[in-house]
């Protein structure tokens, strides 16, 4: 996968027409449909100011929610256009639809340093297809095509990739950013380079353990996926989590490690409870002796201490997974020292993946973390190794 891709510093955008695809699937309160968090909006604001101040018609578009290609008026984007509008002091002009009447009168009217939004690009069945003749529809409004949706590049939509067959495509700031970033960490990383892996399930990291175990010098395994790897060699588990069709493959995992003179480090103590509960009793005990009437539910004070060392003499770190079930603050602790390590540690530090990097913030680490990506199934996938098509799709440098 090539990651170095031009952007929009690289070409000419000066009073052009185009069509960004940003990323403003935000979060809204059921009742009242109320934007509960802005910061997707926000993260977009760079290369919407970038554009304007350039004298672009900006012709924004996103996704928000399933609609399954239905209309449904709980998910349309006018809260969106009015939160933009709010932010960046200026008037966001909304189409009451997609490529119709509304959209496309509405994109041809559109002057230089003026920006619009379209509806909601999934409430057109076509757009999940791929289908070319939306995605041309779409490009036929403008004269660029701008990816700015990182939390999207890992589908073949016709908003994310059809459309780059219509228009010259290059990314915006975000998307470049996380090109750079994560790409560099995985293509030239400063060494050593640790790879910290967490979460429930081994199943959802398959290929990203497989890969990192090719380019790393350390891969830390924690979370409810570690005790798969602990039943994997003969230890007692007690009721934790396990995926029993996976005991092979994490054998498999443990003699590549070997043969590959990679570090694999795993726990070897947990903090074990009698129920999944915040106020379930608990105590430390080894993770391949965990009693019978017991499950871990996080890292124990000797892991801690392994972990956090290996992050301590890092070059560059990536983590993507929590350590333990870190929503009840009883069983937090590993997670917010792993957190706690990363910031201390003077590596590149990335958090990819919606729980590590909901963690990070709500325990207040965000700040000191070099970079935290912006997409959850997209930063796996690149973590995985695999082509992303929203990032094929672009002009190479």
């Amino acid at each position: 996968m090539n990651y170095n891709k031009k952007t929009i510093m690289d070409v000419d955008v000066v009073g052009k027409k185009i069509l960004l695809r940003c990323d403003f699937n935000v979060p809204q309160d059921k009742a009242t449909g109320a934007i509960t968090s802005d910061k997707r909006i926000v993260a977009a604001l760079p290369t919407i100011r970038y554009l304007l101040e350039r004298g672009a018609a900006v012709i924004a578009c996103s996704h928000l929610g399933k609609p399954k290609g239905q209309w449904k008026e709980s998910l349309t984007l006018a809260p969106v256009a009015e939160r933009l509008s709010r932010l960046l002091g200026q008037e966001v002009i909304f189409a009451k639809d997609i490529v119709g009447e509304d959209a496309k009168s509405k994109a041809a009217a559109l002057q230089g340093g003026q920006i619009m939004l379209l509806e909601n690009l999934r409430f057109d069945p076509r757009e999940e297809k791929n289908d070319p003749s939306f995605a041309k529809e779409l490009a036929s409004m403008a004269e660029l095509y701008v990816s700015d949706a990182f939390g999207t590049v890992h589908r073949a939509h016709a908003s994310t990739a059809g459309v780059a067959a219509f228009l010259p495509a290059v990314s915006g700031l975000l998307v470049a950013r996380e090109l750079e970033v994560m790409g560099g960490a995985l293509d030239n990383p400063k060494r050593p380079f640790v790879a910290v892996l967490g979460g429930a399930k081994v199943s959802d990291k398959i290929n990203v353990i497989n890969n990192l175990l090719d380019k790393a010098d350390t891969v830390i395994i924690g979370g409810g996926m570690a005790y798969t790897f602990a039943k994997a060699q003969g230890g007692s588990i007690g009721k934790s989590l396990c995926e029993d069709d996976k005991l092979d493959y994490a054998r498999q995992m443990i003699t590549k490690a070997q043969e590959k003179g990679v570090k694999l480090l795993l726990p070897t103590d947990t903090v074990a409870a009698t129920e999944f509960a915040a106020d379930a009793e608990s105590l430390v005990v080894p993770t391949d002796a965990i009693p019978d009437d017991m499950e871990g539910l996080d890292i124990g004070p000797e892991t801690v201490q392994l972990f956090c060392d290996a992050v301590r003499g890092a070059g560059t770190v990536v983590w993507n997974g929590p350590m333990g079930v870190f929503e009840f603050e009883k069983f937090a602790a590993g997670t917010r020292a792993m957190a706690q390590a990363l910031a201390d540690s003077g590596a590149v530090t990335i958090v990819g993946g919606g729980d590590s990097a909901a963690a990070v913030e709500q325990m207040g680490f965000a700040d000191r973390i070099t970079h935290i990506s912006t997409g959850g199934g997209a930063s796996l996938e690149f973590l995985e190794g695999k082509e992303l098509p929203g990032v094929a799709c672009l002009l190479d440098k």
